[in-house]
């Protein structure tokens, strides 16, 4: 039964997603990676792309930027699409000096200082968590594949960390043993909808920029230069 803001039908979308936020990079992954893929989705250009991905059925959907569309496409995947896993790939600033454009974060919980738990499910909560069991599919994986990943916390902001007038003020607010090696804007949108619906999520992140780096990643290279995360999070997706 399609909903308001997805038109494919219960059977159209797999078992297990990889969300992008971005359509172009949904319609990338399944051009470059998925066999036999179907676009079942195009309300809203939220893209959603069914398809094999080394003989697996896999759906590759965007989310769309920030908590509210993220918090919407996962709640109707977990609740009206019998979807168990969500692994989110995207693009995140870096909080670590030693972090490099293009390093692959893993992210063990989040924290957020909006409302989104709060006006969901009457829940003060600013902190949620990936579930430990992909996290450690998606690490073995990546050890797997000789790839570095960087495993830790990470924030989720209301706003890109670049247009903060105070970035040092606001990781003044973050509990101080959190220690968050990066920042996006979806993560906890996911991770908390995930625990209300005893569902599955994780969160891989690309670093496209940094505090300490002069250098930004261009929207071409987001959306086509991120290609070990894609494959990390698909490769992870055979053992779910």
């Amino acid at each position: 039964m399609p909903t308001p803001h997805n038109e494919a039908n219960v059977g159209d979308i797999a078992k297990t997603v990889i969300m992008p936020g971005d359509p172009l990079r949904a319609k990338y992954i399944a051009e470059n990676f998925l066999e036999d893929y179907k676009l079942v989705n195009t309300v809203r250009n939220a893209y959603a792309y069914t398809g094999k991905y080394k003989g697996k059925e896999i759906t590759v959907m965007a989310s769309g930027m920030g908590m509210p569309s993220m918090g919407i496409y996962c709640y109707e995947l977990y609740k009206y699409y019998n979807v168990e896993n969500i692994i989110r790939i995207g693009s995140c600033g870096g909080y670590k000096p030693e972090l490099k454009l293009f390093d692959i974060i893993l992210s063990e919980n989040v924290f957020c200082e909006g409302n989104f738990a709060l006006t969901l499910n009457n829940d003060n909560c600013h902190i949620a968590t990936a579930d430990t069991h992909l996290n450690e599919i998606i690490e073995n994986t990546a050890n797997e594949n000789n790839l570095k990943l960087i495993k830790g916390n990470t924030c989720c902001t209301d706003c890109f960390d670049l247009y903060m007038t105070d970035v040092n003020q606001f990781l003044t607010r973050i509990p101080e043993e959190f220690k968050p090696v990066g920042v996006e804007m979806e993560a906890f949108a996911l991770f908390y909808v995930a625990k209300l619906l005893n569902k599955k999520a994780s969160c891989l992140m690309s670093v496209v920029d940094s505090k300490y780096i002069k250098d930004v990643a261009t929207a071409e290279e987001r959306e086509t230069g991120l290609n070990n995360m894609i494959t990390l999070a698909l490769d992870a997706s055979l053992k779910i």
